[in-house]
């Protein structure tokens, strides 16, 4: 019964000692490089997906009469003309909850080695994945294989590896011996159930889907629950694939394959709010706009909640004893998939006096001067914009661009332009915007995803500590950066950001990206401001998810 759990069992313990030490460990290959995988296999990725193109996504098990699909390629600008199975809401609960008891009853260490061997084979699908991860988000190819490949693979063995730590730590049975008063010692016989709560809703975000779906996928999954994944409508071909491959697995092993479906909507007919309003769904997980996953939790109440949204994520440019160093990195970091991540940075503080270095103060304005050329040096080429850069998933982040190109109160340090991509001419692109704008402005205390930073001229390192901490409270943040050569600020700076609720990375140089977030070691998003109410992955993302019910037999009458 336990076949899967002793074939994995190795690795499981390593991802849990990993997560227990916090030191690197990458368990899947992060590198598409040859070497590192059979003859072929790119090419063999890339056959897979192109089969896919103009074809129904059929699913094992699942019969339609409507199909839906609007994915279009923001490389080629092109129709993937990809369509997948439209099924009810009250098909997909009634279908989860019929797959539900066979699940919820098996053995915890059979779920987890079930969830570990689906694992193994989306291993074998990551050239595949990552072709039509990228032409669906825009992200490009190093990206799609690595970040929404094998680190999203790698957050998902880590919310299995405290499931089973969870579980585990729950004895199914218990003898208990006690003498009540005068009389005779009383023996009780104790059985421990670990029962799911139910039906768990996924809903995943259009630029970065993996990578949040499959930690609250096999989270879900592990500790006895039925999943259905709802993916942005334009970006639902990487998540389709993840679903079918797990939907296989999971009937080979003898349980029905909707315990894991996938509920596909189009944009003029959106199922998301009749989903959440099922009273059979008990968990939701959520990874999209701020605005919907505060609607969440707040209507939402009745069920477990589970939100990673968005932010205003700053960076706090004080001092440094290598700028020319530092601003590369900050540029890379603005720059990167076009800022389409939760954790790119969005609010560039310099102080108004400039910037210290060995060499003396820097001026503000050359210190912008300075990471404008940075970026520009990025973008130079096409080929290193087309790595650095990848393309835009969402036509309406250009539309929001050219609104914030027109506001009157800022100034335009570095305009964003189109480059022409080396290999797809019709892709959807944009180079970064630089904006200088007034601390007391009100518009960079919002969230604007996509390729722009703003650049404020703070009165000094603590008036830039107190706006990036204060807009972390207020409109929430995922990940700040400060640099400083000033032990003493950085000091205050760590508490200041704990306070806030708000994680920070302290003279980030050599890690590049600035904004990469490791599994098993890097906490992501904190649950203590408003960009999210969960984190991954700690105990407490898994916890909450199964409920111990208990029986006791007296014996020995």
């Amino acid at each position: 019964m336990h076949d899967d759990y002793e074939r994995h069992l190795e690795r499981l313990r390593r991802a849990q000692e990993a997560c227990a030490t916090r030191n690197a460990w990458v368990p899947f290959e992060e590198s598409p490089a040859r070497a590192h995988h059979p003859d072929g296999a790119k090419d063999a990725g890339f056959e897979r997906f192109s089969a896919r193109l103009g074809e129904r996504f059929a699913l094992t098990g699942v019969v339609a009469d409507h199909w839906v699909g609007e994915e279009v390629s923001p490389y080629t600008g092109e129709a993937l003309g990809v369509t997948y199975p439209r099924r009810t809401s009250d098909d997909l609960f009634a279908a989860a909850e019929r797959a539900w008891p066979a699940w919820r009853d098996a053995d915890p260490r059979r779920r987890v080695g079930v969830c570990m061997e689906i694992l193994d084979r989306l291993a074998t699908h990551v050239f595949e994945n990552a072709f039509a991860t990228m032409h669906t988000t825009g992200q490009a190819f190093m990206m799609a294989f690595a970040g929404s490949g094998a680190n999203s693979l790698d957050r998902g063995l880590e919310a299995l590896a405290f499931a089973d730590l969870a579980m585990d730590a729950v004895p199914s049975h218990a003898t208990y011996e006690r003498t009540f008063g005068r009389g005779a010692p009383v023996t009780l016989r104790k059985r421990y159930r670990l029962m799911g709560v139910g039906p768990a809703l996924v809903i995943t975000c259009g630029s970065y889907p993996a990578w949040n779906a499959y930690p609250a996928i096999f989270a879900n999954l592990a500790t006895g629950n039925p999943v259905i994944v709802k993916p942005h409508p334009h970006a639902v071909l990487p998540v389709a694939i993840a679903v079918e491959v797990g939907r296989e697995l999971l009937l080979e092993r003898g349980f029905d394959p909707d315990l894991l479906s996938l509920a596909v909507d189009s944009s003029n007919d959106l199922i998301a709010r009749e989903l959440l309003a099922d009273p059979r769904c008990k968990i939701v997980d959520f990874t999209g706009s701020q605005t919907f996953g505060r609607l969440i939790e707040r209507e939402c109440a009745d069920k477990l909640v589970y939100t990673e949204t968005s932010g205003c994520n700053a960076v706090i440019l004080e001092s440094a004893d290598d700028l020319e160093d530092v601003v590369d990195a900050i540029a890379l970091g603005i720059a990167i998939f076009s800022s389409q991540m939760c954790t790119a940075p969005q609010n560039i503080f310099i102080p108004r006096s400039g910037v210290a270095t060995p060499a003396g103060v820097v001026a503000y304005e050359d210190v912008v001067s300075r990471l404008v050329d940075a970026v520009d040096r990025l973008v130079a080429e096409p080929s290193s914009a087309a790595a650095v850069c990848g393309a835009i998933h969402n036509p309406k982040t250009l539309d929001s661009l050219t609104e914030l190109t027109a506001v009157s109160e800022m100034t335009v340090a570095r305009a964003s332009s189109e480059y022409e991509h080396p290999e797809f001419p019709a892709a959807r692109t944009a180079t970064p915007l630089l904006i200088e704008v007034a601390a007391e402005s009100a518009i960079y205390r919002d969230e604007h995803f996509g390729p722009a930073a703003f650049l404020i001229a703070a009165d000094d390192r603590t008036h830039a500590l107190e706006r990036a901490t204060d807009d972390a409270q207020r409109q929430g943040s995922i990940a700040n950066y400060v640099y400083s050569t000033d032990e003493a600020y950085l000091d205050l700076v760590e508490e200041t950001f704990a306070c806030a609720g708000a994680s920070v990375g302290i003279n980030l140089r050599r890690q590049r990206p600035i904004n990469f977030t490791a599994a098993f070691s890097d906490y992501h998003v904190t649950g203590l401001n408003p960009a999210g109410n969960a984190c991954l992955t700690d105990i407490s993302f898994v916890a909450s998810r199964f409920r111990i019910v208990q029986s006791k037999r007296e014996v020995g009458l």
